[in-house]
């Protein structure tokens, strides 16, 4: 377990605000090692086997091939054609996930999730029940071990941003510590893509800038950056200078839950495997609602067009359809998904599509229908619910479906933000 920092922790009195990032290594690849002794030492890779299929996660064993998240599943069999192949089992990862954050609350109730695997979490004013901020850092990870039996890489510092970096440098199952009044040095060498914000058309326009270290660009002029960039130069003026004023936030509001795959054959808009794939994708999300106790009110449907812009990209069209109340029942979503998709119109193909919900509310909070007919479907609706729910949490996802809907997926695609 490593563990090190370019200045001392000092006084945590010192830290006008002390945050860690927390990202576990490899997730899905190690769990699947984990609950596998077979695995353990072997190349794993997460993801689908369709020729569509991406990467979702690798072990480090696989990465040393040059096996990359994302990276096409078909280039992941060149690069390491030894590798065992696993589709993915998100019921799983999802209870570890609860786990692991059980874990962070135990140290703050400042946790921000950022996705199953990673979260920041606020550690200001915990220095006299854990002590110092390494000393903090290392009972974390010894925590999530004891808990979970997986490693975890933890970055620390006074500003989200800089934790963030640290904890990617700390990979894998490393603790990086950086104290006040270092993060503008710690910085300066970095590359700029380091920087939140800094994708690759923003990264292709700083470089012809003459800008490629986070330090060109704190020293850039900001008259420069506002013509070229607008108020983004002058947002990641203010990071690159080690000033990050985002706090982190517990608010299960900033939440949203979204599904997704890839066919591996583009499908037209009235095909049954498209609506098959929006059904499965709506009782996903109606399970994930479920087990953390929220409701949605409005659901968007994302579809990716088959007709190729070039680069990679491809058309994407997005709906969206606002509910009278808030639900967490899977058959309502998947119908205004539905609705969304005869909206959408149009004859092109579709080689993506996904269901995103969002405007959440906390399940105690929604209101029930007035009348005795409204309250006895709800209460229907929420004993079948509950009993799909009980079926999935011992079978798995695939135990029990609607119908006759199962998504073919490109590999695990929950998303949380």
């Amino acid at each position: 377990m490593g563990a090190g920092g370019w200045s001392s922790s000092g006084a945590a009195s010192d830290w006008p605000a002390i945050i860690a990032h927390a990202d576990m290594d490899a997730f899905y690849a190690s769990v699947e090692q984990l609950d596998n002794p077979e695995l353990r030492d072997k190349a794993v890779i997460v993801g689908g086997s369709s020729r569509r299929g991406v990467v979702t996660s690798a072990s480090y064993q696989a990465r040393a091939y040059g096996v990359r998240a994302a990276m096409p599943t078909a280039q992941a069999h060149k690069l390491c054609p030894h590798a065992v192949f696993v589709h993915g089992r998100m019921h799983r990862y999802s209870e570890i996930s609860r786990r692991i954050r059980a874990v962070f609350e135990s140290f703050t109730p400042i946790v921000e999730p950022l996705s199953l695997d990673e979260a920041f979490l606020d550690l200001t004013g915990t220095q006299r029940l854990f002590g110092s901020p390494l000393e903090t850092g290392r009972a974390l990870k010894r925590e999530v071990y004891r808990e979970t039996g997986l490693v975890v890489s933890v970055g620390i510092a006074p500003v989200k941003m800089a934790a963030k970096i640290l904890s990617d440098m700390s990979k894998p199952d490393g603790l990086l510590v950086l104290g006040p009044g270092m993060v503008r040095q710690f910085l300066q060498p970095l590359p700029v893509e380091r920087l939140w914000g800094v994708g690759r058309v923003t990264l292709a326009r700083l470089n012809e800038a003459g800008i490629r270290t986070i330090g060109d660009l704190a020293r850039a002029d900001p008259a420069l950056l506002a013509g070229r960039f607008g108020s983004l130069g002058a947002h990641l003026a203010q990071l690159a200078q080690g000033r990050d004023a985002r706090s982190v936030v517990a608010d299960w509001q900033r939440k949203s839950y979204g599904e997704e795959n890839t066919f591996e054959h583009d499908l037209t808009p009235d095909a049954q495997t498209l609506r098959n794939a929006l059904i499965a994708h709506g009782e996903a999300l109606a399970r994930r609602l479920r087990a953390d106790q929220v409701r949605a009110r409005t659901i968007t449907l994302k579809l990716k067009l088959a007709r190729p812009l070039g680069g990679g990209r491809y058309p994407l069209i997005t709906r969206s359809w606002s509910l009278k109340g808030a639900t967490d029942d899977g058959a309502e979503i998947t119908r205004a998904a539905l609705r969304l998709l005869a909206q959408a119109g149009g004859e092109e193909k579709i080689r993506l599509a996904g269901v995103q919900v969002h405007n959440l509310e906390r399940a105690q909070s929604a209101q029930m229908g007035l009348f005795g007919a409204d309250r006895a479907a709800a209460n229907k609706h929420a004993r079948l619910n509950q009993a799909l729910d009980q079926v999935t949490r011992r079978f798995g996802e695939k135990s029990i479906t609607r119908g006759l809907a199962r998504a073919e997926k490109a590999g695990p695609s929950q998303r949380s933000k």
